[in-house]
């Protein structure tokens, strides 16, 4: 499951599930995965996320890690910002395990908007009048990478968003190509069909959060980048970390927006649920580096996504 459920999803399905089920104790704690399914030891689940001593492939050496050539340093930064797979509410759960809490907010627009595929996924696109599709890619390291979606374009209503890995274009893997050859593949392909091999953002995790009376979520944020998270708050009960990029709010991506910008898409979000796309800074800024940040800013899709 790569949407996160809340803690007060958890605690409000495991009440549900005591209630429906007469055998069952309230107080019956969810089981957790087998310890055959954890990493033995950090250095352990490093070794396996990272790829390292792999050979013989396109991305062969230590400081590669999804196409992205990140220094010793940036990975070490990058690996103290994951969580603990060990405990916690919305864990993704290993492979063939059903123990985390299903999302009782599961219903809310802004949940359904914000979902998640960790997996690749196809997208088929086709070109407008103009022979566009509203999409621009740029080569980072050895991998290419969605740089620009305009509104109203096929590239935005095919569900693609920065940063998204491009791994095929018409079955042809893009491993390795420069930026040159990515839109050279576009250009000539078919206008009535471009079909696409496509991974979500490096790292992307979507958590719900529920605002307090006042209104407040629980994290301060400068530049997009979450700088502090408030003592007992839903960000501090849920998981959200600091030294994150806030993606998306809601769904809506919200990349080159100004912060007085975000803060209102916050304000004026409907309901008391709220859902925030986010992925590492090291990550983001790693990319941002290598893509023009201006052209980013002032043509980036971000129209509210249709369910």
């Amino acid at each position: 499951m790569s949407l996160y459920p809340s803690l007060e999803d958890m605690k409000v399905d495991k009440f549900i599930q005591a209630y429906n089920t007469p055998t069952a104790s309230p107080s019956r704690a969810l089981p957790l995965p087998d310890s055959t399914h954890c990493p033995s030891s950090p250095s352990d689940s490093k070794v396996e996320e990272i790829g390292i001593g792999t050979s013989g492939r396109l991305y062969p050496e230590l400081n590669e890690f999804m196409g992205l050539n990140l220094n010793v340093d940036t990975l070490q930064a990058l690996c103290t910002t994951i969580p603990e797979q060990s405990s916690g509410a919305g864990i993704v759960p290993s492979s063939g395990m059903n123990w985390a809490a299903a999302p009782i907010t599961g219903a809310d627009l802004g949940v359904k908007r914000a979902e998640i595929r960790q997996g690749v996924r196809e997208v088929v696109l086709c070109k407008d009048m103009d022979g566009k599709i509203g999409l621009r890619l740029k080569a980072i390291d050895n991998g290419i990478f969605v740089q620009l979606v305009q509104a109203n374009t096929a590239a935005a209503l095919g569900g693609l968003r920065f940063g998204d890995q491009i791994l095929q274009i018409n079955g042809e893997s893009c491993a390795g190509w420069t930026s040159d050859n990515a839109h050279k593949a576009l250009k000539n392909a078919s206008p009535e069909r471009i079909t696409l091999a496509v991974r979500d953002r490096p790292l992307e995790r979507t958590v719900t959060l529920h605002k307090d009376m006042n209104g407040q979520l629980g994290f301060i944020f400068k530049k997009g980048k979450i700088t502090s998270i408030v003592k007992d708050s839903s960000a501090a009960r849920n998981g959200l970390l600091t030294d994150q990029q806030i993606c998306e709010i809601n769904g809506q991506n919200v990349i080159g927006l100004k912060d007085s910008q975000v803060l209102d898409i916050l304000n004026s979000s409907g309901g008391s649920i709220v859902t925030i796309t986010v992925m590492p800074v090291v990550i983001f800024e790693h990319m941002m580096k290598r893509m023009c940040s201006s052209i980013v800013k002032t043509l980036m899709d971000h129209s509210i996504p249709e369910v």
